[in-house]
C-alpha cells in the first residue's frame, strides 16, 4: 500500500499534559481517510502537525515523502481548517483568484474552485455577508484552487444542509477516484460510511486504524457509532488522564 502520510510515535502535549500519546498510523494515496471522533478528542492538533504547524514533543510525520512542513510540500497539499481563512472584505471570487495567484494560476481555476463548492451565485457578495455554512465552502474553494494532491480537511461539512453535505462527498470521492488523497476530520459518525478508511481517536489515543469493513466486523456490527463505542469500551483500561478540552 502507498501510503500519503505516515506518522510514527506521534506525542503532543500542552505543557506536562499529553494531547497525543504516540499516534502511530498510515493514510493510503488516492483514498478518501476519515478521522473521527468526539469533539475535544484531538483531531485538530493531529492535522495540524500533519501540516507541520504544531509543535511535537516526539514522533516522526512524513508528508508525501517529505517531513511534514517542508517547503516542498507548499503547493502539494490544501489545508482546510475548521474556521474559515478566508478574507471578509474580499468577495468570494476575489478570495479564490488571490489564492489562485499565490499558485501561479489565473482566474479560470479559481472560478471553476467557486463553482465546484457550490458558491457560483454568491460569487459577487463579500465573504463577512456570508453564512458560516457559505463561509467554510469559500475557504474550501480556496483551499482546492490548487488541485493539490493531498487534501488536509477539519470539519468541512459543519453547518451545511444535508444536500451540500452530500454534493461535498460526491466531489470528494470524485477527487479520489482521480487520483488525490484526502484526509477528512468529522465527528458525524455517519460521514464515517462514506470513506474507504478511519482513524477513530478519542482523548488523544487513536484506538483504531482501518478499513470500514474491518471496523465493522472487529466490533461486530453495521451501527458505525454502536462500533465506535463498542471500540472505547475495549480501550478502557488505558490510562485516562488526557485534558478532556484538547483540540
Amino acid at each position: 500500500m502507498e501510503t500519503a502520510i505516515e506518522v510514527r510515535d506521534l506525542v503532543v502535549r500542552r505543557g506536562r499534559r499529553p494531547v497525543l500519546h504516540g499516534i502511530t498510523c498510515a493514510v493510503p494515496r488516492g483514498s478518501v481517510t476519515g478521522l473521527l471522533g468526539p469533539s475535544g478528542s484531538g483531531k485538530t492538533t493531529l492535522l495540524r502537525a500533519l501540516v507541520g504547524v504544531q509543535v511535537v514533543a516526539g514522533g516522526t510525520v512524513t508528508v508525501l515523502g517529505e517531513p511534514a512542513g517542508a517547503a516542498e510540500l507548499r503547493h502539494r497539499v490544501g489545508y482546510l481548517t475548521q474556521s474559515p481563512s478566508v478574507y471578509p472584505d474580499l468577495t468570494v471570487r476575489e478570495n479564490a483568484r488571490y489564492f489562485a495567484r499565490l499558485h501561479g494560476l489565473g482566474a479560470a481555476e479559481a472560478d471553476r474552485a467557486v463553482r465546484d463548492v457550490g458558491l457560483a451565485d454568491a460569487a459577487g457578495q463579500l465573504v463577512g455577508t456570508l453564512s458560516g455554512g457559505q463561509r467554510s465552502r469559500a475557504s474550501l474553494a480556496c483551499a482546492l484552487v490548487g488541485r493539490p494532491e493531498l487534501l488536509i480537511l477539519d470539519e468541512p461539512t459543519v453547518g451545511q444542509d444535508p444536500v451540500l453535505r452530500a454534493e461535498l462527498w460526491e466531489m470528494f470521492r470524485a477527487m479520489a477516484a482521480n487520483g488525490r488523497t484526502l484526509l477528512v476530520s468529522s465527528h458525524v459518525m455517519d460521514e464515517a460510511a462514506r470513506c474507504d478508511r478511519l482513524l477513530l481517536i478519542r482523548e488523544g489515543r487513536l484506538i483504531a486504524d482501518d478499513t470500514l469493513a474491518a471496523v465493522r466486523a472487529t466490533a461486530g456490527t453495521d451501527d458505525l457509532e454502536a462500533a465506535f463505542l463498542h471500540l472505547i469500551r475495549a480501550n478502557e483500561t488505558a490510562p485516562a488522564d488526557v485534558e478532556e478540552s484538547v483540540r
